[in-house]
């Protein structure tokens, strides 16, 4: 009998309203649970429905083509968020999507944290960590490239998931349906796990100690970074140098991309134009990789020399070196003061034992309970998350003045003069921008039927709902 800890992949993806991960919302959750010789032991598929201060964005509707009637049949993002946290937090869950630390993760995180949940939990507690499919399949491109049928777009190799799925027949089913795209995932996984050998390579990229290695191991503090952001046209690949831990974010180091023609112009003044760094946390992309030969095969021999030329030039001109390491090591995030509540999980850390001890109450707790907690409740943080879940989700148990207040929200929500901003500063979508947005992409020639309908729909509920037009 399988043990309750036992190790288990959790394959999962999303499907949301946008992609603010701060303010969008979580509408389809899909994943595939299997053992570790990825052998299916059970499958979840949740709809959500959409929250009542929830804009949806134009350009996701007309991408996962969710419509509005299908955003209203599903069950309750408070209820739903929980599920999909036991999900991820079952101990022994190793879990992992395509591109899921590039988005689905840290949307999840914020989602966690607006329901009152542990945001992080599903990173390290219980024997629970994450992979991702995604920089994986970049590393079997680059070094296992006889394992997959390639596709092109435009004459150059794209590695989208669903572009993937046609080349190889993966799956069958619409590109962006939660479930559809587990199941490509599940399958390109267990097409690269039979090459034992590389599978074990790239799935040690997420250990800890082996990517530490592997990021101390190196000649020179050169290495090779294997990474999404560098593009087809780099091979995904560029020579860095690590130029040291992080100052500020304990858990970041910093490397120097060193292949760029403009790095040997710069001055004390010009660093930031002149140089490209890369931040880097451990388990996650970029990975570093030995700057040895059988992995640098992908790369011009015209980019190496340039690597090299401009490390030797670093190496003669150590006090400007200095003050690059200076300028990114120190370099801190802008911060916004007005920052929403909702997008401000980097901003207030993890919670202490008394706000952990009050959420297990609130989710243990009937609304009215619920009601009762978050009235006597002195830590306005908790307080204004407690608030929203009420208005969301139970507006009948709620006091006047809280209800007042909880008005008082969605006004500033949808109101375009004075959006809500998150940790970035980056804008909440308003109705009355959705609505223009809208408008814009149904002029494309090139829009099918279906999804100018779908925009239709939308205009006709921002209209109906926020009395836009």
């Amino acid at each position: 009998m399988r043990q309750h800890n036992e190790k288990t992949y959790l394959f999962y993806d999303i499907e949301t309203t946008g992609l603010n991960k701060a303010f969008d919302q979580v509408l389809q959750f899909a994943a595939i649970r299997t053992d570790l010789n990825l052998n299916e032991l059970e499958r979840h598929e949740i709809k959500i429905k959409l929250n009542p201060d929830m804009i949806p964005s134009p350009a996701a509707l007309i991408t996962h083509q969710i419509s509005l009637k299908e955003m209203a049949a599903g069950i309750d993002e408070y209820t739903a968020i929980q599920q999909i946290h036991r999900h991820l937090n079952k101990p022994g869950t190793i879990s992992l999507g395509y591109n899921t630390l590039g988005f689905d993760d840290e949307f999840l995180r914020f989602s966690f944290y607006r329901n009152l949940l542990p945001p992080y939990t599903h990173q390290y507690a219980n024997q629970c960590c994450r992979m991702d499919l995604y920089p994986m399949t970049i590393l079997y491109f680059l070094y296992k490239n006889s394992v997959l049928t390639w596709p092109k777009l435009d004459g150059k190799i794209s590695l989208k998931l669903e572009y993937l799925n046609a080349a190889n027949h993966f799956a069958q089913g619409q590109a962006h349906h939660a479930m559809v795209d587990v199941e490509v995932t599940l399958e390109l996984a267990r097409c690269f796990f039979k090459e034992e050998a590389m599978w074990k390579f790239t799935t040690d990229l997420f250990n800890k100690e082996i990517d530490l290695k592997r990021s101390q191991d190196l000649t020179h503090n050169q290495g090779l970074m294997i990474y999404s952001k560098f593009g087809t046209h780099c091979a995904y690949q560029a020579p860095v140098l690590f130029l040291g831990p992080h100052r500020h974010y304990k858990n970041q180091t910093i490397w120097l991309r060193l292949d760029t023609l403009e790095l040997n112009q710069t001055t004390e003044n010009n660093i930031s134009k002149t140089t490209y760094s890369i931040r880097k946390k451990l388990t996650e992309p970029g990975f570093i990789l030995p700057l040895k030969e059988r992995f640098t095969q992908s790369i011009e021999n015209e980019r190496l020399q340039l690597a090299k030329d401009n490390y030797h030039w670093l190496q003669q001109n150590p006090n400007l070196l200095k003050r690059i390491t200076d300028y990114y090591c120190d370099y801190k995030y802008p911060t916004y003061p007005e920052t929403d509540i909702e997008a401000s999980l980097y901003l207030n850390g993890f919670w202490n034992d008394s706000e952990e001890n009050f959420c297990r109450q609130f989710h243990a707790a009937s609304p009215e309970k619920k009601y009762t907690l978050t009235s006597s409740l002195k830590n306005n943080k908790l307080r204004q998350l407690a608030l929203r879940i009420l208005g969301r989700h139970y507006p009948e148990v709620m006091s006047a003045d809280q209800q007042q207040e909880f008005a008082a929200y969605l006004d500033k929500a949808v109101t375009p003069d004075t959006p809500l901003i998150d940790y970035k500063g980056e804008k909440r979508l308003t109705p009355l921008i959705a609505y223009q947005t809208s408008q814009t992409l149904r002029q494309d020639p090139l829009l099918s039927p279906e999804k100018i309908a779908l925009l239709l729909d939308l205009e006709a509920y921002l209209g109906e709902r926020f009395s836009v037009s």
